[in-house]
């Protein structure tokens, strides 16, 4: 399978994980901001998730001990706060323009792959060398 189709599938399946952490909490929340605090938790189950699945499917990286393994998710994790940023920029601003669910998921999707594409050039670069 070639690396772009491998990391488009990875991607969606990161997106589902993320859009799906956000959509249980706001369904069954009882704190204020449920919005604010579902982008929150759905990015880092995002961010979990594609950090596993990068470092295994995309970028065949093995650890060498638990001490390497927790610095290599901290570059990761440092490569995705500017592409975290343009995500939140494009769920925050759909829902503020449009003000519905469907369409702050849609900004979500929308925000999530242009990081993961941005995402990758950082992780090739500077955090899987």
């Amino acid at each position: 399978m070639k690396l772009a189709l491998r990391y488009a599938i990875l991607a969606l399946i990161a997106t589902a994980a993320n859009i799906g952490a956000q959509d249980l909490y706001i369904r069954y929340n009882i704190w204020v901001f449920p919005v604010v605090a579902s982008v929150f938790i759905g990015t880092g189950v995002g961010l979990v998730v594609k950090y596993i699945l990068d470092k295994r499917y995309i970028f065949r990286f093995r650890s060498k001990n638990a001490v390497q393994d927790g610095f290599t998710f901290f570059l990761y994790t440092i490569m995705g706060v500017l592409t975290t940023l343009i995500f939140w920029g494009f769920e925050f601003g759909f829902d503020h323009v449009f003000g519905t669910k469907d369409m702050r998921y849609l900004g979500a999707v929308i925000g999530l792959s242009i990081g993961y594409l941005t995402k990758y050039q950082l992780d090739k670069r500077f955090v899987f060398t």
